[in-house]
């Protein structure tokens, strides 16, 4: 059965723009077409919920109201107010991008795609979204949520990592697409997939395109598109430690294993067991200090998940009493944890050991 041809598409993609028109929330990124302001709010919701996105944009633009501004900051400054966002290395490539729009490209958002793709961190899907949003070009975007309303709409299975349900996706996606306001339509589409079109418990009745969904006729439509076989998750431990001296804390870049590379963490290291934990932070303790500090655990214990893994976090507390470190360090004072580019793990440590530092 063919469930869109021409004369249908144009149909349901009429009833979707009338409901976008009615319907769509009032996003702080919404209120300007500005080329910045779209493609700073695309970096920040990709892996991120809106509600979570929302407050860290409104700080970013205060900050950085334009890309000159945000070209001319210091990483630091970024990465202290993307912390608590996650996937900092999206706040590293904005920076740099940033600096190559406003060197290469007068500040301006490039209109071709070519060259938006050439921006670091700008893949296919941001630079859709932004020539799409901003500039009113015929691009058809395509995410979590936009495969999910057309594979409900076309009842078709698999998910949008196969090839092949991909491909299908976005033939129907050129079809539908609205060529006089792409940008609405992507939007729209997007909107459709975070408000009505959920993952579980669809709220069909309300959503402008039932009367063309196969999901929707067929009463099932959960079982569209098919869930993505996970990674299983990996144990971990990890040992962590908290030195001190004149009531602040010894930080340095990065955490483990290539891990928040970019941000302030205690010395910390990962291992399948909480001893060989242990022992590969006091080589590296020594390795940064000469000396293996003395610790006591003092019952702290924590979880924290990094992607896959699952880890069961030992800290120990120790005082530090060599002068110079080596490696990327940084003194921090508790109060300053909350306005520094400090990982959400590193927050929940010094909140775990709040007075037993003192």
């Amino acid at each position: 059965m063919v469930v869109l041809d021409r004369p249908r598409a144009a149909t349901a993609r009429r009833s979707l723009l009338r409901w976008y028109r009615r319907r769509s929330r009032a996003l702080p990124w919404r209120k300007s077409k500005s080329p910045y302001a779209v493609w700073l709010s695309e970096v920040m919701l990709q892996q991120t919920q809106i509600e979570t996105v929302i407050p860290f944009y409104r700080r970013f633009v205060r900050e950085f109201p334009t890309v000159e501004r945000l070209a001319r900051a210091p990483l630091e400054r970024v990465l202290e107010l993307w912390s608590g966002l996650g996937y900092y290395r999206r706040a590293r490539n904005l920076h740099r991008a940033a600096q190559e729009l406003v060197e290469k490209h007068g500040g301006q958002f490039p209109r071709e795609m070519k060259l938006a793709r050439s921006l670091p961190g700008v893949g296919d899907y941001t630079a859709r979204a932004v020539l799409s949003i901003a500039y009113d070009q015929p691009y058809a975007v395509l995410d979590g949520n936009v495969a999910r309303v057309m594979a409900r709409l076309l009842a078709l299975r698999g998910n949008l990592h196969q090839p092949r349900f991909r491909r299908r996706i976005e033939g129907h996606l050129e079809l539908l697409l609205s060529r006089r306001r792409p940008g609405n339509f992507n939007q729209a589409l997007m909107e459709l997939g975070q408000t009505i079109c959920l993952p579980r418990s669809p709220l069909c009745t309300f959503c402008p395109l039932k009367f063309w969904c196969q999901g929707f006729q067929s009463n099932n439509p959960e079982h569209f598109p098919e869930p993505r076989p996970r990674r299983q998750t990996e144990d971990w431990h990890m040992a962590a430690a908290v030195l001190f001296k004149n009531h602040r804390f010894l930080l340095f870049r990065g955490l483990d294993d290539g891990l928040l590379e970019d941000l302030w963490n205690f010395p910390s290291a990962l291992g399948p067991s909480s001893s060989e934990a242990l022992a590969r932070l006091k080589k590296k303790l020594l390795s940064l200090q000469g000396v293996t500090p003395s610790l006591s655990q003092q019952g702290h214990k924590l979880r924290h998940n990094i992607t896959f893994r699952s880890i069961q976090v030992h800290v120990y507390i120790g005082p530090f009493t060599l002068r110079a470190p080596k490696g990327e360090f940084r003194w921090l004072r508790p109060e300053s944890i909350e306005k520094s580019a400090v990982s959400q793990l590193a927050r929940k440590i010094a909140a775990m050991v709040a007075g037993s530092t003192k």
